[in-house]
């Protein structure tokens, strides 16, 4: 019987518990409200621009800021560092086989260039490529390559406040509709995003996968796999889908790959290290992209990885296979929209993988779509907290060809919760400020753009208020606050 990461307090009823003690530690920084203020103003009003000297809890990604175990620290010491042909490499590859139970592996530097070289080996101007929901950059990938996303999911998948425990899976409906009116021959592959990103970290169910396959099948289309989020998805299948319950994170992970022509993943996210991968078993689709990792990573057996990230990477490959390990960032999360539920503040539901989503656009029901909500929220909860969350709304989105807005199908502000990384009274701390905020939420007001670069322009662009309405929100906090940080 696995061990789980929430039991039953005699007062106090269900919490969370960290199943792992803490043998390393980082120095935060809770700096006052006013320099909370001017660092938000030299950021552009852009969380990612933020430095890290002037944040408390950084919840702006999961992404290679998972903790590392001890056992990965120590893997790290022993890494073969030769240029080709590396030891450290074939661990990998033995790992990626045993876990993903891929045999043929094209290591990468992390998961978007896993994308560059799918995208580029596979996608031609015209094509379609159908999923369950995009990514921002598998989206500029396929896009930059003259391709274009069909995202195929069932229309409920947007309704943020929902009971349904797989809104991650693909319309089969839709697809088979989609085939049809493209054509098969414009469709290099169909992919699976294991969970959503941007609808808030959903997972899809085992049945929807098998059910895409047999589409593929079908039509004799490559079905491929975003595995970064394998572990939290294969968790939730188990958690939630009633033929899986039985079988251990191992035999759901296995089938999942199992199901897929080609998976790829960001080790950032997979396995609490750097780096990242494509591998399948098929030997003419590993040749077809082999030329592409010395052209754009490096050498076959490093693919622009340090080989002690390589050892790190292994080990947290196997580690996935934890249900202690997987289970502990899902749980926080839970928790946490369970906890701001209950203040009324709107979350989405049910809780899914990566982090705690707000909806902006309730919480902000004020701020028009246009002026930003999600990224109006983002500036204002870190000015009240120190707490870095992301944007994933229409900041995170592009422009048509006429320059005009495309609107997000969801705004959503994003509260990234790593494995292993927060304690339960950080947890507590980002409920209170989230609520303080929310009952406050009349005071934040838009945002406009005064710096948009032309491709991914969330990371870097800047922005300002429409209105002074976040020295309104300091006043507000020191009258309720005083002299608190």
């Amino acid at each position: 019987m696995s061990t789980t990461s929430k039991v039953k307090f005699y007062r106090g009823g269900d919490l969370p518990l960290e199943l792992h003690k803490v043998r390393v530690v980082q120095k935060l920084h809770l700096v006052p409200i006013e320099r909370r203020l001017e660092a938000m103003k030299e950021a552009g009003f852009n969380t990612f621009r933020l430095s890290t000297k002037d944040v408390f809890l950084d919840m702006l990604t999961d992404s290679g800021t998972n903790a590392m175990s001890d056992n990965q620290l120590a893997a790290m010491m022993h890494a073969d560092d030769a240029y080709a042909g590396s030891q450290s490499f074939e661990r990998l590859q033995k790992a990626v086989l045993d876990v993903l139970g891929k045999k043929y592996l094209l290591p990468v530097h992390q998961g978007r260039a896993a994308e560059n070289v799918i995208c580029r080996t596979f996608v031609k101007p015209g094509n379609v490529i159908p999923m369950n929901y995009h990514f921002t950059t598998t989206l500029a990938h396929i896009q930059e390559n003259g391709g274009r996303v069909v995202e195929l999911l069932h229309d409920h998948a947007t309704e943020l406040k929902s009971e349904h425990p797989f809104k991650g899976n693909m319309d089969i409906e839709k697809l088979e509709n989609c085939i049809n009116e493209v054509g098969v021959e414009n469709i290099p592959f169909i992919r699976m995003e294991a969970s959503t990103n941007l609808i808030g970290g959903q997972p899809f169910s085992m049945a929807n996968l098998m059910d895409v396959r047999r589409i593929a099948d079908k039509y004799g289309i490559m079905l491929v796999l975003d595995a970064s989020l394998i572990g939290e998805n294969a968790y939730l299948i188990k958690q939630r889908e009633d033929n899986w319950k039985e079988n251990s994170m191992g035999e759901i992970l296995k089938m999942m790959t199992g199901l897929a022509d080609l998976v790829y993943f960001s080790a950032r996210k997979l396995s609490s290290s750097r780096g990242g991968g494509i591998c399948t078993n098929q030997r003419a689709l590993y040749a077809k992209m082999e030329a592409m990792i010395p052209l754009y990573e490096g050498f076959l057996t490093y693919g622009g990885i340090s080989v002690r990230e390589i050892e790190a990477m292994t080990v947290g490959l196997y580690e996935s296979l934890d249900e202690t390990m997987i289970s502990q960032s899902p749980n926080f999360i839970k928790y946490l929209v369970e906890e701001l539920e209950k203040r009324g503040v709107p979350m989405v539901t049910p809780p899914g993988v990566l982090g705690a989503h707000v909806d902006a656009m309730k919480f902000c029901e004020h701020i028009p779509q246009e002026e930003y909500p999600a990224g109006a929220l983002a500036a204002a909860l870190y000015i009240c907290s120190g707490i870095r969350g992301m944007e994933r709304g229409t900041v995170s989105s592009v422009r048509d060809e006429n320059g005009n807005e495309i609107l997000a199908d969801v705004e959503l502000l994003r509260l990234a919760v790593p494995r292993r990384v927060f304690t339960l009274s950080q947890i507590n701390y980002v409920i209170d400020r989230v609520d303080w905020l929310y009952q406050n939420r009349k005071l934040i007001g838009g945002l406009k753009f005064v710096y948009e670069p032309p491709v991914l322009r969330f990371f870097m662009g800047g922005l300002e208020p429409k209105t002074n309405w976040p020295a309104r929100l300091l006043e507000k906090f020191r009258k309720d606050f005083g002299d608190s940080l």
